[in-house]
Order: structure tokens, then sequence, then C-alpha cells
């Protein structure tokens, strides 16, 4: 299949010579580093990776693409999204790009606009741009309002099942968390996820009995086999930290299963002591955090005729350093709570080594869009190159961190099982009919 900078053998065996992989993905096989780089030679055999070796110690009598240095990484995953609200900005815009407007925006179209078809339209053209940009793996949250989260998941099962070999589809459902109380519709809701294999979520706030309200999730979670992906702490406003609650929660609760909490950008407010006593507990219950930069930095701190005094992310670096598990990924894409995106993990990439500063150095950078996310989605096997895997590889003429964190890698080669996929992106044309244009 022709390239730009690299035509593949078409040839069930052959070579990817000259690579540089980002060492932090590549198990199995260990050579110098600079910069978290090495250098190897991938032998890819029947659609996996036959063999992982130094440059020139492969088999030459093998057709062979010579990648004179360039890029190759593990398809990504993008561990937060909302492919069901995606997609819906031409139609129902954000009137001034705050948090609020974006709230009663998405509710308005929800209940206009949120059939089966629709949002069926809407996660197929997302799933297209992300297969397009190199995802694999994907979890989206789903707006679970009555009767929303019964329309939502049956179009989740659907897209699962036809995205199967291509990229793997997760769900969480996302509800308001006043309706912990309202037992018929939870019971059918805590039903529904299960029957989808989903995940419980929901957004704690600063309620007098958020306690409780965690402990009735926790207790529904754990009876069901089912794990926990929150949206917490979405503000700048320092008295709202429901963070901390969450990991209480889950140790009281003595919850075994995964925890991922998204967001969190208020704890990027507070105070040197309360910052450093909330990561203690979140690293001591075993949390997940996922950073959503583009979309923090667009909501956060957004008032009208006024300059934003801050990024709107949360302390990566110090989770990091205190042990949690933590990535990054989309979040929104064309909807009232991010007017922009592509669903694609380069410009995810990019955009959070500049908002977080993951670089200087960028040694380890990598794992944030790939082995990190895919090991916190219980699929570990993801987000690696390691001899055995499917060749499920996303090929860069960029050789270097600056060249690849200058330009958008437009010319990417995104393979599967082996071979060359059709990069072609959707064209946003098909979605006229859904805006009226």
């Amino acid at each position: 299949m022709p390239h730009a900078f690299l035509t593949l053998p078409a040839a069930p065996r052959y070579v990817l010579a000259n690579a540089t992989l980002p060492a932090v993905c590549v198990k199995g096989f260990h050579a110098p580093a600079k910069e978290g780089l090495i250098r190897a030679d991938l032998v890819i055999s029947g659609g996996r990776i036959e063999a992982i070796a130094a440059p020139g110690e492969a088999h030459r009598d093998l057709p062979v693409a010579d990648l004179r240095d360039g890029m190759v990484w593990p398809a990504f995953t993008d561990m937060h999204t909302h492919i069901d609200k995606g997609h819906i900005w031409e139609r129902s815009r954000n009137p001034d790009g705050t948090f609020t407007s974006a709230l009663e925006t998405v509710g308005m179209d929800r209940m206009r606009h949120w059939n089966a078809d629709d949002v069926r339209a809407r996660m197929d053209f997302s799933l297209r741009s992300a297969y397009a940009h190199g995802t694999g793996l994907l979890r989206t949250h789903l707006d679970s309002i009555v009767p929303q989260h019964l329309i939502s998941f049956e179009v989740f099962g659907e897209m699962r099942d036809a995205w199967k070999g291509r990229i793997d589809l997760q769900a969480v459902a996302l509800f308001n968390m006043d309706h912990v109380y309202d037992e018929a519709y939870f019971a059918e809701l805590v039903a529904t996820v299960k029957r989808f294999g989903g995940l419980m979520g929901g957004v704690p706030q600063m309620w007098p009995d958020l306690a409780q309200r965690l402990d009735i999730v926790f207790r529904a979670a754990a009876d069901n086999g089912l794990d926990i992906d929150f949206h917490v702490d979405e503000t700048k406003e320092r008295e709202v930290l429901a963070l901390e609650a969450v990991a209480e929660a889950k140790l009281r609760n003595g919850f075994e299963g995964t925890v991922t909490v998204g967001h969190c950008c208020s704890l990027a407010r507070q105070d040197e002591a309360v910052a450093a006593r909330v990561i203690e507990k979140v690293a001591k219950a075993g949390l997940n955090v996922v950073s959503l930069p583009m979309c923090n930095m667009y909501l956060q701190d957004r008032e009208e005729g006024r300059t934003p005094r801050w990024r709107g992310v949360t302390l990566f670096h110090e989770l990091a350093a205190a042990g949690v598990a933590t990535a990054v990924a989309s979040d929104n894409t064309r909807d009232p709570f991010y007017a922009y995106g592509d669903l694609d993990p380069v410009e995810v990439f990019r955009e959070a080594v500049r908002i977080l500063h993951l670089d200087h150095p960028l040694d380890d950078a990598a794992r944030v869009v790939t082995a990190t996310p895919a090991a916190i989605l219980d699929q570990p096997e993801k987000g690696v190159i390691r001899t055995g895997a499917p060749a499920d590889l996303v090929l860069f003429s960029a050789r270097r961190w600056s060249e690849f964190l200058s330009r958008p890698q437009a010319d990417r080669i995104v393979m599967r099982n082996g071979m060359g996929i059709d990069r072609s992106l959707p064209d946003y044309r098909d979605l006229d009919p859904l805006s009226g244009a």
C-alpha cells in the first residue's frame, strides 16, 4: 500500500527495518535509549510481531520496509471519550464556551435529537475517525438520563459488535447521582450496565450525603462485578474536592474493582498541604487518574472578556510521582463541551506534552496514550510492542521528538495485523442530515 514516506511489502512475512520505538512501550527487548527512544528491526509474520531485533540483525532474506529511523508506536488507547454526544456542534453550539452553557446546550440537544439513529450515526463517524488515526481501544461515557440510558447502551452494543477487531470498545454509565435514591431507575441502570459489560460512572459533588451516595454506587458495583469511572472535580473551585471522598469510599468499602477518576481539576487549586494529603489517599486507594487537557483548558476559568489564569488540568506530575497510574485522553469532540478535536491521540499527546509539561525529559511520555491507559482498561496486552503480539502499529516518518511534536503526522501509516489500513477520514458532509445543513 503506497504512502508518502514508506511502502509496506505485499508479503506475509517482512521486516520493518531501522525503526525508532518509544522504549516505554516495548516489552522483552532492551537497547540503549536516547530520550526514551530505541532503535530496532521488527519482523512481521502472519499479521504478528515475530521478532524484535537490533538493527541489521533481522532476517535480511525477507522483504524490507526501511523506516530510516522513523518512529513505530503501538495502536493508541483513548480511555475517556464521549462519542454519544460528539459532533453536535453545528446544530447545538455553546453560546459562550462555559461549562454551564455546555450542560444546558447538551441537555436540550439530547431531548430534541438523541434517538437511536442519531446516536448511531454520530458514534460511527467518531469511530471511523479514531480508527483512521490509529486508536485500537476506546472507552466512552454514555449520558444515562431516562430514557437515554436504554437507547445509548443498545446502540453502543451494536457499535461494539460492528467494530470488533478494529477498535475494542468500553462504555461507562454517566448519570446524575441524585438518582441513586430512585430505586427503580438505579436498579434498571445497574442491570443495563451489567448486561452490556460496562462500568458505573457518575459525577460526585460536595453534597452533605456524598459518602452515602458513593457507598451506594460502590456496593452496586461490587455486587455486580462492575468497575467504576467517575467524572470528578471538573471545576476551579477550591472547595470542591470530591476526589478525596472517592478515595476514602474505595478504602472504606474494601472495593476490589478498578476505580478511575477523570479531570480532578480542582486538585491543582489546593495549597501544598491539602494537595499532598489528597494525593496520598488517591495512591493508597489505588485510583487511576485520567487528565483531559484539551477540554479542560477550553472550559476551565473561562469568563467573558477575561484571560484565563490557569490551565485547568490536574496535578499530573505529583500524582505520577506518588505511584498513581496517570493517562490522558480526548474527552469531548465537536460538541458544546469542546468545540474542536478529532479523536486523534497524536493531537492529544502533542497538546498534553505542551499543556502538562510532559517534556524535558520526554523519556516516558509515550505511555500516557498507550501502555498506561491500556493497563487501566484491563487490557495490558495492548499499548505495547512485544514479540507475539498482533502487528497493530502506527508508523511515522518523524525520527525524533522534535519532529514528532512539531507536525500533525498526517502521513502516518496505521497497521492492523501487519497490513496498512485505508486512513481516509470520514467527510463532515456525512453529518449534514443530522445538523440540518
